[in-house]
């Protein structure tokens, strides 16, 4: 893959094109079903513990697929293999806002979030193949595009179902964005070749006998199980405290787009720190500060805790820049963010659904809202571990 450095300009912008809008189209298949989620449920008779698994189904997808990408794209190529997975997005979004049945929809969501799980993990490889000396720029180029699929997917779901009579229409609008967000990627399959192995190549076995390694899945199953819980379940919260519909996919929206602007701030600023535990230690604070106040002012004071609570959910973009910033080669780059993601989201798989049981189970949201403050502290803990300034291939070296 390292004909990539000798491409012409033209190539390397068709390529930053394709890495933008392949991020903003790897949020809608997970978080668009929150918004509508009370639709949903009464349209495909679902119980709660069965929409509980739906807002587990990212981090399983992320946890089952994710750790495939690695070894496909050394197999078939980066570029076939993100176009491939781009391609299952949309077949699956498109398909799913068409079934009539609970177990269709969810096999159906489950192959959109395969696709998204493995272009996902292969998003840093990407950055740090094509832009080697650029990682925090185009890192914030591509969470900023991230976060901009996130907040439209959550303020416009409920806007669109409403405006065609249907959730359907709300949830099915995103197949036709990814669908525009695949033709960059058709251009590059022709540039693209298997490439050969390396006797230096970094495996995810080896990542798994790294303290870092273990450290950075850890640290990116508990901000995921944070997010995935939020984006799942804050919708439906704050329709419990008295919003509307509208309003309520509004306030997560209001949420997600706080990571815009810092989306664009903090992985330039993370990358130009070589230890980034001051940066993290300051947006993981607002996490506790946020549902603290929800607990005490979900209604009154929603707009505040939704900034909060966004900024918290700014770890994510960080995470995504440390893989690149942890590792010295694409090929550590890869491994590193195969292992982190998919061995994380296997943690991060238990949170949205046990939110949705301790739901269930109690009618309200101050149990939740606890579960999620306590695992605020090993979050804490173990995220300041992994912001150390040490380097994946270095650790495998002794």
């Amino acid at each position: 893959m390292s004909e990539s450095s000798a491409r012409p300009t033209q190539g390397r912008l068709l390529v930053l094109a394709g890495i933008v809008l392949l991020a903003f189209n790897l949020r809608p298949a997970a978080v668009s079903v929150g918004p509508v989620l009370e639709e949903v449920t009464e349209g495909l008779s679902m119980s709660h513990s069965v929409a509980g698994l739906l807002t587990s189904l990212p981090v399983l997808a992320f946890a089952a697929f994710g750790a495939a990408s690695p070894w496909a794209a050394r197999r078939f190529g980066v570029h076939r293999v993100t176009a491939f997975s781009l391609a299952a997005v949309v077949v699956g979004l498109a398909a799913r806002a068409a079934v009539g049945t609970t177990w269709a929809f969810l096999v159906l969501s489950m192959v959109a979030l395969a696709g998204m799980a493995a272009a996902n993990v292969l998003l840093p490889s990407l950055v740090k193949l094509h832009f080697p000396t650029r990682v925090g720029a185009v890192t914030a180029a591509y969470t900023t595009a991230l976060a901009i699929g996130l907040t439209a997917a959550l303020t416009l779901t409920v806007p669109v179902a409403e405006a065609f009579g249907s959730w359907r229409a709300g949830l099915g609008v995103w197949a036709v964005v990814g669908a525009v967000a695949l033709l960059p990627w058709l251009g590059l399959l022709a540039h693209d070749r298997t490439p050969e192995s390396a006797p230096h190549e970094v495996t995810l076995a080896q990542v798994a006998r790294t303290r870092l390694g273990w450290a950075m899945a850890a640290f990116f199953g508990l901000q995921s199980l944070q997010a995935y819980s939020i984006f799942g379940w804050f919708p439906q919260l704050w329709r419990d405290a008295g919003f509307s519909p509208t309003v309520a996919g509004a306030l997560v929206g209001l949420l997600g787009a706080v990571s815009i602007p810092l989306s664009l701030y903090l992985p330039a600023a993370a990358a130009r720190r070589k230890d980034q535990r001051g940066l993290l230690a300051a947006v993981m604070a607002c996490y506790p500060i946020g549902y603290v106040g929800l607990l005490v002012s979900p209604h009154d004071l929603a707009v505040v805790w939704a900034v909060v609570v966004g900024t918290g959910a700014c770890t994510f973009p960080l995470i995504l820049t440390m893989i690149g910033l942890r590792s010295r080669t694409p090929s550590g780059t890869a491994a590193l963010s195969g292992f982190t993601q998919s061995a994380g989201y296997l943690l991060a798989a238990v949170g949205p659904f046990a939110v949705g049981a301790l739901y269930d189970a109690t009618g309200g949201w101050t149990v939740p809202l606890w579960f999620l403050l306590l695992l605020c502290v090993p979050q804490f803990l173990v995220g300041l571990y992994a912001a150390r300034p040490v380097y994946v291939e270095d650790e495998l070296a002794r």
